[in-house]
């Protein structure tokens, strides 16, 4: 009986120490994301360039909201109902996927019928940042901020 639960506690743990090390695995990412955002959209800002505009990539920008969408859901409902973190900050890299996509099908369009607006993908996209830093702090930190 004693190995049983010496089994168990040795388990619980390992799952403690495998969210934990998810958990700063998956803030790192969204920390990473916020950079490139930042970056990409600094370069496109410096160089007064919007996103080229190519009739497949709108398409497959379009189907990409609703399949973010629906992947964060999935994501986020487990996540919660095992009390992960990490699954959690997963969840909200799809979400961001889904806003960038989001993004550029706006922006792309604006290009389209507004040349002039080559500054909007660029500029919504450095609106995303704060949300990926609030949450990359956020799963960082994790139990030590609740």
């Amino acid at each position: 009986m004693n190995a049983g639960r010496a089994k168990l506690r040795h388990g619980a743990e390992f799952s403690e120490s495998v969210e934990h090390r998810a958990r700063r695995i998956s803030a790192a990412l969204l920390f990473v994301l916020a950079a490139y955002v930042v970056v990409s959209a600094a370069y496109g800002l410096w160089r007064r360039e919007g996103q080229e505009f190519s009739t497949p990539g709108l398409v497959l920008t379009i189907l990409a909201i609703p399949v973010m969408w629906w992947l964060a859901r999935a994501k986020m409902r487990v996540a919660n109902q095992i009390g992960s973190r990490a699954l959690r900050a997963d969840a909200v890299e799809s979400i961001t996927c889904g806003y960038l996509s989001g993004v550029v099908v706006l922006g792309l369009i604006a290009q389209l019928f507004m040349p002039g607006w080559w500054w909007v993908d660029s500029a919504a996209s450095l609106a995303i940042v704060i949300l990926l830093i609030k949450e990359a702090r956020e799963a960082w930190e994790g139990e030590e901020s609740e």
